[in-house]
This record gives structure tokens, sequence and C-alpha cells, in this order.
């Protein structure tokens, strides 16, 4: 038996949005930071991971391409990508080139560094983007965090495409470090409502 569609259903369009407007005006990758916020908002409010199940649009995606399209070779994700070394591993190299990022973002806006007009892929390949700066009003350091978070958030779903190719649709569920910091949110919650009674 289906499940009715609710209107949250359909946010996977949302994460092609997202991805296409940034390809022809970089500055729209702030609007990147409400899949940043609002998970750990949810989990913080919530106690639970109703966005990470529910509302996060790059998992829909997942799933339209792995289950609907038939994208994916369905094949278990292997039980290391979910295991909790790896998980807090890959949230500690996020955190570290996430704050490299911020660093970059610091330099071009204290003049000490230049901006890059590139998106930086797999934390390694420079691949230049200038079309996509198209409004040279805003501040540097405004448009080189847009580079650079339109990198991160590229990059994260290129290896969520790349997982959803060999293994199950939303492989890359079981280390989105987005999906670790709300569970982790959601376990200290549980864990002082226990002590609390």
């Amino acid at each position: 038996m289906n499940r009715r569609k609710h209107w949250y259903d359909y946010l996977w369009i949302w994460s092609i949005l997202f991805f296409a407007l940034g390809f022809f005006n970089i500055l729209f990758a702030w609007l990147g930071l409400l899949d940043l916020f609002l998970p750990l908002l949810f989990s913080l409010f919530g106690g639970n991971k109703f966005f990470c199940n529910n509302l996060c649009g790059r998992g829909q995606l997942f799933s339209v391409l792995g289950g609907r399209l038939h994208c994916s070779r369905q094949k278990p994700t292997p039980r290391w990508m979910s295991s909790k070394g790896f998980r807090y591993g890959f949230l500690i190299f996020f955190f570290a080139m996430f704050g490299n990022m911020l660093f970059q973002t610091y330099l071009v806006g204290a003049g000490a560094g230049s901006l890059r007009q590139a998106v930086k892929l797999f934390w390694t390949f420079h691949v230049p983007w200038g079309w996509a700066y198209t409004v040279e009003t805003v501040p540097h350091w405004v448009t080189q965090f847009s580079f650079g978070f339109y990198g991160v958030m590229l990059t994260s779903l290129l290896l969520g495409l790349i997982v959803m190719l060999l293994y199950r649709p939303r492989s890359w569920c079981a280390f989105c470090p987005i999906g670790t910091m709300t569970q982790g949110i959601c376990k200290l919650k549980q864990r002082g409502k226990s002590s609390d009674v």
C-alpha cells in the first residue's frame, strides 16, 4: 500500500534547483546553508531525525535516481561505511575542510588573499567557475565563501552519487556529516531525558 504523498516528498527538486542556480550565479550557494542548519535545528528542538528522514532533498534525489530511475545497483551498503569510526572520521575530515574554506574566506575578506573564481572538487581539484561570478557589487569574501561552499556541496553530491551507483540509493546517508551530527544531538537529548527521569 502506497503512503499518501506530502509536499515535502518533492524536496528533491530543491536539490536540483540549488545546483542549477549556483551553476549560473555562484551567490546562490549561500542558500545551501539551509541544508546545513535546518537539520541541526530540527534535531536540537525536535530531538529526532525528521529532517534527514523526510525533508532532505539530497537523500530524496538519490532515492529518485537510484530507486525510481533504477540508476543504483541496489547492493547492500558496506558495513564500514556506517561504522562509528568511519562516520566520525569523515565528520572530522569534513570539519577540517570546512574550516579551511572559512579560513580562505577570511583571508580574502582581510585582503591577505585574492578571490579565486574556482570550485574545489573532492577537496583537491580546482575547477574554473568564472562564468557564475555575475554580481561584482558584493564584497569579495561573500563571493569567495560562495565558491568554497558550492564546492563542498557539489563534492558531497558527487560522493553521494558514486555510492548510490555502487550500492543502495541512499548509501550516502550512512556517513553524511550532517546526519552524523544530528544523530549525535538526538542521542545526547535522549540521554538527558533518561537522566531527568
